[in-house]
């Protein structure tokens, strides 16, 4: 399985974004997708999730501002980021579990400036 994620790059507080995950290696009908950040010095933590079916997660945070959305045709898991603030600069990464093993993509910064 590999998550290939891109989309990433340099915003002005107020901005927007759209983070891709391409996924290949996997029966994509049938995994969870879920995207994380990790900014220095803090922990990583989920940014919001959706399921094959389509039904999504997110974390507190970012609800109202960020959607996410997949094409089970083309195998895109999208991060659509509206809003953008500071805080929300750091290393995204796409990641599923399958066949009960972990998998992470390689991630995509996104740096937000004041």
């Amino acid at each position: 399985v590999q998550l290939q994620a891109s989309g990433g790059g340099l915003v002005q507080a107020g901005g927007s974004l759209r983070l891709s995950c391409k996924a290949t290696g996997m029966n994509f009908q049938y995994g969870d997708i879920e995207w994380y950040r990790q900014a220095p010095g803090k922990q990583r933590e989920l940014v919001a999730a959706i399921t094959p079916g389509g039904s999504a997660n997110y974390a507190d945070f970012v609800k109202g501002r960020f959607t996410i959305s997949r094409d089970n045709v083309r195998r895109v898991v999208s991060l659509q980021m509206n809003g953008l603030n500071p805080e929300d600069t750091g290393l995204y990464l796409c990641y599923t579990r399958y066949r009960d093993r972990n998998f992470w993509g390689q991630g995509t910064q996104v740096t937000v400036s004041s």
